[in-house]
């Protein structure tokens, strides 16, 4: 296996610059504090004393319990960096009642020990008790991490004690796995907080009897008095459980879980130097990559199984893209970086940052998407994959969800987005992301500090200053994103050869490097047009708008036609302009396009003659995620183009 890296901690890495640092603070003092209100005012804290009764309202769900502690999560990523006595002192009350609800064996679950005690651990195909178990456990090594205090961390180490009891391949344990992948991931966090090895190994055990035969997911439905074959899903590539993993070749079912399991694959792919989970981790992400995700980073563009379907197949008014997809799949190619410094998940972690997981929370915070459509059309509704019902239906965003795992998760990525901006291995500092600001990391043994100053992503110009504690050599990686042609760069003022240095997409230099020098690095952002595979049928003719890695749309709200009848001339000139009053300050970009003149269609459905009467009217586009926070109404992002 290649050089291994190991990501810079958010909390050595202080952010200080006019894109995410705002979002940041808006995550803090808007996101987080309204989450709560809404895991309060929906029951899903109060579900934690265990004073629900079949008469009461609010009967805990199966998954409350993973919101929650998301939540806790996202908070103690901000404590982590922000101290703030009011959140702790509430964090440590909500922990109090989670650590009071656990049963004497360790077992943890809302659910299953109000509503439903008689049927724990009988059907791990659908009810989400691992899986929230795993969010649980994310929680407790967060606010470990940012506070010292175990009391969480101390209740988790029992439930997961209990939970490796449980499950394995030993006598009198039952073989089975969750069928919403995340505690995989969650217990090598477990083992990173904690150094023990035992829940390594459990998350290796689940890991490597999902998918074998007999299939768990048919044994367990026959022990409950149920047909196999009844599923409604049908197949168990739903849950990825259809075969071993190390035998899978195709990204299929649901695309959260995929996303965690596939993100637990890699972590054991580096702990375990494990060749076979590294195999599969590559085949399945070229299968993705290569015709099954959205321009914008999103996946699963179907509702129906929040997943999957077949390759090419990515439409846009009915994309699902659900926030929690593209934010798994920040997670899982970030942990495929740490693998190998390759650029190609870089910039997939990238795009879906910028894009399809950021455009999942409203520019104040206090709404959200689940589902994340390339276009939007009065009548359409993403959610269900069908006609809305009424013609003026309109897409918008949602103060809460019954399934509020988006709200959370996207929190969560936010207070912690420093932690994809740097890695390091023995030898190399690799840096993904571009953002103002200075990092403390650890290089050959040496404290190295880099300071970043730049307005990425609205500008490619970025200077790195480097501060080392004595003058050591090693290697330098900067990413050079694929969406960027004719980059340059200089040492100390001395300009390099970029593509000399080049390799896998990151400029590479080694040297001994000490306190003074200081790095420039250009990356040229003209506005780029970019075209699908000519199998994506629902793209054919039409054309994206991107600049660097902000892939844009045109929204209603700018202009007097109907943006479907707008057409985009293959001639027509298109320039940024930063635009500081509009959606917090952006760079649109603005250029002239042509629309049918519509006079001649007055009273006339269809036509045996083509119309070439047309008029000119001004385009603005908008970066992707901005969209739906003014009057909501129709977007889209592929354009019609014309060779005009």
């Amino acid at each position: 296996m290649s050089e291994l890296y190991k990501a810079v901690s958010f909390t050595d890495v202080n952010l200080e610059d006019t894109f995410w640092m705002p979002r940041m603070e808006t995550n803090r003092l808007r996101t987080i504090p309204i989450e709560y209100i809404q895991c309060k005012d929906t029951g899903r804290l109060d579900a934690f004393k265990l004073k629900w009764k079949p008469e009461m309202p609010n009967e805990p769900h199966i998954f409350w319990d993973s919101d929650v502690t998301k939540w806790i999560e996202a908070a103690a990523y901000t404590l982590a960096t922000t101290p703030d006595t009011e959140l702790e002192k509430l964090l440590d009350e909500v922990i109090e009642d989670i650590a009071s609800a656990q049963q004497k064996d360790g077992y943890l679950n809302t659910h299953f020990t109000a509503v439903e005690p008689d049927k724990r651990w009988t059907n791990l195909r659908d009810l989400h008790e691992l899986y929230c178990a795993g969010h649980m456990m994310e929680a407790a090594t967060a606010y470990y991490q940012a506070s010292g205090k175990r009391l969480l961390l101390d209740v988790m180490e029992r439930y997961t004690d209990h939970i490796i009891s449980v499950f394995g391949i030993e006598d009198g344990k039952k073989r089975g796995y969750c069928g919403h992948e995340e505690i995989e991931l969650a217990l090598v966090k477990m083992y990173h907080t904690t150094g023990d090895k035992k829940y390594l190994k459990q998350a290796q055990y689940f890991v490597d009897e999902r998918g074998n035969s007999p299939l768990y997911f048919d044994i367990e439905a026959i022990a409950r008095g149920e047909k196999p074959e009844d599923y409604w899903a049908k197949k168990y590539d739903y849950c990825q459980a259809d075969k071993p993993v190390r035998e899978h070749d195709k990204i299929a079912g649901h695309a959260v879980r995929a996303m965690y399991l596939y993100s637990a694959m890699a972590d054991l792919a580096r702990e375990t130097n494990d060749i076979g989970l590294r195999k599969a981790c590559d085949r399945i992400w070229d299968d993705m990559t290569n015709g099954k995700i959205y321009i914008t980073g999103g996946i699963g563009p179907s509702a129906a199984n929040e997943g999957f379907t077949t390759p090419y197949d990515l439409p846009n008014e009915t994309a699902y893209a659900e926030t929690c997809a593209a934010i798994g799949l920040v997670f899982w190619a970030h942990r495929m970086l740490q693998l190998e410094c390759d650029g190609k998940y870089a910039d997939e972690m990238e795009c879906a940052l910028y894009n399809g997981a950021l455009s999942g929370v409203s520019l104040d915070g206090e709404k959200f998407f689940y589902a994340n459509p390339l276009a939007a059309h009065p009548g359409i509704n993403p959610n269900s994959n069908s006609w809305a019902g009424s013609s003026d239906y309109t897409y918008q965003r949602s103060e809460w969800f019954g399934c509020a795992c988006c709200p959370p998760n996207i929190a969560r990525l936010i207070a912690s987005i420093g932690n994809y901006i740097y890695s390091v291995s023995d030898n190399t500092l690799a840096i993904h992301l571009y953002s103002a600001g200075t990092a403390k990391m650890q290089v050959k043994n040496t404290g190295v500090t880099v300071r970043q100053l730049t307005n990425y992503p609205w500008d490619g110009q970025i200077a790195m200053m480097l501060e080392v504690a004595h003058p050591t050599e090693f290697a330098i990686k900067m990413r050079i994103p694929g969406w960027c042609g004719g980059a340059v760069a200089s040492i100390n003022g001395q300009e390099i050869n970029v593509a000399e240095h080049t390799e896998r997409g990151y400029l590479t230099i080694t040297r001994e490097w000490q306190t003074g020098d200081h790095i420039t690095l250009v990356l040229p952002m003209p506005v780029e047009r970019v075209y699908s595979h000519p199998d994506v049928r629902q793209n054919n003719g039409c054309v994206a708008l991107q600049r660097g890695p902000i892939v844009y749309c045109i929204e209603q709200e700018d202009h007097e036609v109907p943006i479907h009848r707008i057409i985009l001339p293959t001639q027509a000139e298109l320039q940024p302009e930063y635009n500081s009053e509009l959606l917090g300050g952006v760079v649109v970009i603005k250029g002239e396009a042509i629309t049918p003149e519509m006079s001649a269609w007055k009273d006339v459905l269809y036509r045996t003659n083509r119309l070439n009467a047309e008029n000119k009217v001004k385009l603005t586009a908008i970066p992707y995620y901005a969209w739906c926070n003014r009057t909501p109404g129709a977007m889209r992002v592929w354009i019609p183009e014309t060779g005009g």
